[in-house]
């Protein structure tokens, strides 16, 4: 059994719970908040049997195997930290920190202490996608040629809401970009050619982002994230003998549809349980029973490089989070 704590009582710590009812071998027995009135509430809701009211209380129990760090993203840096520095294997939410430089200081810190980590980029742990990789790797549409993907929800926010404000690393990059960038990057690695543009709010952070990524090979991913309209959230990926198609949303399809010259059109499906999350926390029991302090499905190198490439596009569309 994998003893699993919960830091942080947002949404999305919510729906990571209710996911983790269909993971094998897993149990929540702890949640921990900034006040023990909201840890308590989540924990009753969720059938958590203890609740703490700081994050170090719940790195300090002893009897959690493993900690998923829900914060927004401004507080995955000292909440993974916290653990770490506690001796707790981590799954953090993405984006995993704000910037390179501090999530080079968490896996520097898993890396020194032996303790397990991982980015919670749920896309990469999903079967499909896993499925949509591996008929790429055995040559099912050719060389890759590009990839576009898209990630836009209509709004609006306040201007205190964590997608505006700058403190909390608010805009569209790192909470919405941050999808497109991985299937680009899950597909064709690091581009040695990066260009974006975007509007900037009143808050100076990104309403509105576009991103094309140029590869030495001649392939080429087209990008776009935003907070100003709802996109189709959907995902092509051409090579030189067919095409793969993601439905919306592409980066949990519940199904895909792979075209090649001369041939009907395939389209593969597989029902949808849960939200979704389940896959990342079977990852990381996996990991954990074998042993490994790193994912191979989200390597510490994929978020670092990722990460890079977050900072390199904020510089060129002036974001700051200072």
């Amino acid at each position: 059994m994998t003893r699993w704590g919960i830091l942080a009582t947002g949404h999305i710590a919510a729906r990571f719970a209710e996911d983790l009812r269909l993971v094998p071998g897993a149990e929540l027995v702890a949640v921990g908040s900034r006040t023990a009135e909201t840890a308590e509430r989540f924990a009753e809701r969720h059938g958590a049997p203890r609740a703490y009211g700081s994050w170090a209380e719940l790195a300090a129990d002893a009897d959690v195997d493993v900690i998923y760090v829900a914060t927004p993203h401004a507080a995955h840096h000292e909440a993974a930290l916290t653990c770490l520095t506690a001796g707790r294997p981590v799954l953090v939410e993405k984006p995993f920190t704000l910037d390179l430089a501090t999530s080079t200081e968490l896996i520097d810190t898993a890396r020194d202490a032996g303790v397990f980590l991982m980015e919670a980029m749920w896309m990469r742990c999903n079967p499909l996608i896993q499925r949509v990789c591996q008929l790429i790797a055995d040559g099912a549409i050719g060389t890759l040629t590009g990839v576009r993907a898209d990630f836009g929800v209509a709004g609006p926010f306040p201007p205190e809401h964590r997608m505006r404000a700058r403190a909390l690393g608010g805009g569209a990059l790192l909470d919405l970009g941050v999808y497109p960038i991985s299937l680009a990057h899950l597909l064709l690695g690091t581009p040695q050619h990066v260009r974006s543009w975007a509007k900037l709010g009143p808050e100076g952070t990104d309403e509105n982002t576009g991103l094309v990524f140029g590869y030495d090979s001649g392939a080429v991913a087209t990008l776009s994230c935003g907070m100003v309209g709802a996109t189709g959230l959907t995902a092509s990926i051409t090579g030189s003998t067919g095409r793969i198609d993601l439905p919306e949303p592409f980066f949990r399809p519940d199904g895909f549809t792979l075209y090649r010259a001369d041939t009907e059109p395939e389209t593969i499906t597989e029902e949808l349980v849960g939200s979704g999350y389940q896959h990342e926390a079977i990852e990381v029991q996996r990991c954990l029973a074998e042993g490994l302090t790193e994912s191979p499905l989200v390597p510490h190198s994929a978020t670092l490089e990722i990460m890079g490439l977050l900072d390199d596009i904020r510089a060129q569309i002036g974001v700051s989070y200072i």
